[in-house]
């Protein structure tokens, strides 16, 4: 049993309520479903949702919200299966689903999620950009970033950049420079304290104003770093009027942005105009409150800003400088020998590798969409994903990640796993006998998804599967 602290319980009765206590105080002990985002593209949305039924997962798709379903069963495996390790689908609230989905950027667009950690709405903006354009992932804290990149591994989101700093701060670099931004901001969590019962313990007006302080701070730096004309989704998984509707009006009386209205076809409330005897600017009807109850989801304040303006700026000397020198494409000597090498032992087309830009760093090399924007890569903690490491012998070892994207374009050395137990040993970073008089590297491929590399050594395969992804739990 969850015991709401006296200092939520007399908030909520005094802002929203008594009737609306009774609701919350129902909600902290209730439990609601279990939602997913599938990561395919629609078209193989049913072969994906039959594999999982043949597991004892039944989905019902949910409407209004691309890609998301509810686990109608099998919720205990939903988590353990060979789709969920490598990336088809991602465990997600749907209240979460939702300002990626307002937000609704394309590859056209230069995109920053501010508050980024730990993932869930970083890969849902790289699904619907289609992997393809400009996203930066924003996230301060190290062990926070560690998650973030994690997930951005695991969905094999390309596109993605990650940038360790705080968000407040991030204007200085990137002056009127994004078309749409996400500021899911930290926040007191009144709206998951069903799940994070531990809110409860610290929560207080106290906290609340502290922590509206930095929302604040980031939603203004989001302003500045915004282009005219370009959309803010500010969002929050919290009740309370001081991190939402306060925050909202504020910004609306000293900077050059409006409110505009989106559609919501799920339940919820418009947001605030009045409370007590305040009254806030007449727009915030256009903003939404997620009441968890009646979505049977996390409860969520959602905002959808436009930029009308130029806003002044300070730019911070020398340290975001325009080149194009650490980013190269495949052609470039420096990748062009290993990118050759690669083509004629995995038999994949050397066109394929055009559609990619590579980022060598010593032995490590990553890679990003063509069409993402090149700048001075010292800046970012993390560009693309990893494609390959160079071994000893001056040869490019293709990576897991790589596989996974690259693995349909190959038509050579792909090992083709058919016993479980060969693959529960795969998964778990193992060595299993296999006879082939072939030896080398090979991409290996279950049915019809691609999970990775191994090496073919005398009379055993030996697993070259992610030491931060492995399992030996995985659901057959």
């Amino acid at each position: 049993m969850i015991e709401l602290s006296s200092n939520i319980s007399d908030y909520i009765k005094s802002v929203l309520g008594e009737d609306f206590l009774k609701n919350y105080e129902q909600f902290v002990e209730s439990k609601y479903p279990i939602t997913i985002r599938l990561s395919e593209v629609p078209e193989n949305h049913n072969s994906l949702i039959n594999s999982l039924a043949n597991q004892g997962i039944a989905l019902k798709r949910i409407e209004n919200i691309p890609n998301a379903y509810e686990v109608i069963s099998g919720e205990e495996n939903i988590g353990k299966t060979i789709e969920h390790t490598i990336g088809k689908y991602y465990i997600q609230s749907l209240s979460s689903m939702i300002p990626p989905f307002i937000l609704n950027p394309t590859s056209e667009d230069v995109v920053l999620d501010l508050c980024a950690a730990p993932g869930s709405k970083s890969t849902q903006l790289a699904e619907l950009m289609e992997y393809e354009g400009t996203l930066y992932s924003n996230e301060p804290n190290l062990s926070r970033v560690k998650a973030l990149v994690h997930n951005l591994d695991k969905m094999n989101t390309v596109n993605m950049s990650v940038i360790k700093e705080k968000g407040e701060l991030l204007s200085k670099i990137f002056p009127n420079y994004f078309d749409k931004i996400l500021v899911d901001a930290p926040c007191s969590a009144l709206g998951v304290v069903q799940k994070k019962q531990e809110v409860s313990n610290w929560w207080s007006p106290k906290s609340v104003d502290v922590i509206s302080s930095l929302q604040l701070k980031l939603l203004i730096s989001a302003i500045k770093m915004a282009k005219v004309g370009a959309e803010i989704v500010y969002s929050t998984c919290t009740l309370t009027v001081e991190e939402n509707e306060y925050i909202i009006d504020k910004v609306l009386k000293k900077y050059p942005v409006k409110l505009e209205p989106f559609d919501l076809n799920l339940p919820h409330v418009n947001g605030f105009t009045k409370v007590g005897s305040y009254n806030f600017d007449e727009s915030l009807k256009l903003t939404k409150r997620i009441i968890p109850w009646e979505l049977k989801s996390e409860g969520f304040f959602i905002s959808k800003l436009i930029k009308t303006d130029e806003t002044e700026h300070i730019v911070t000397k020398n340290k975001f400088t325009k080149q194009t020198r650490s980013i190269v494409s495949s052609k470039d000597k420096r990748i062009k020998k290993y990118l050759d090498e690669l083509s004629i032992h995995f038999g994949i087309e050397r066109k394929v590798f055009e559609n990619y830009k590579y980022i060598v760093n010593n032995k490590d090399i990553n890679f990003t969409n063509s069409d993402s924007l090149e700048y001075d890569l010292s800046f970012f903690l993390r560009v693309g994903t990893k494609f390959g490491i160079i071994d000893k012998s001056d040869t490019c070892k293709l990576h897991t990640h790589a596989a996974q994207i690259l693995g349909k374009s190959a038509t050579k050395n792909v090992l083709k796993i058919t016993n479980e137990n060969d693959l529960k040993t795969y998964f778990s970073g193992g060595i299993f006998q296999l006879d082939n008089t072939q030896m080398g590297q090979k991409i290996v491929k279950y049915e019809d998804y691609f999970l990775g590399t191994g090496v073919q050594l005398e009379n055993q395969f030996k697993s070259q599967f992610p030491r931060s992804k492995r399992t030996g739990s995985i659901s057959i």
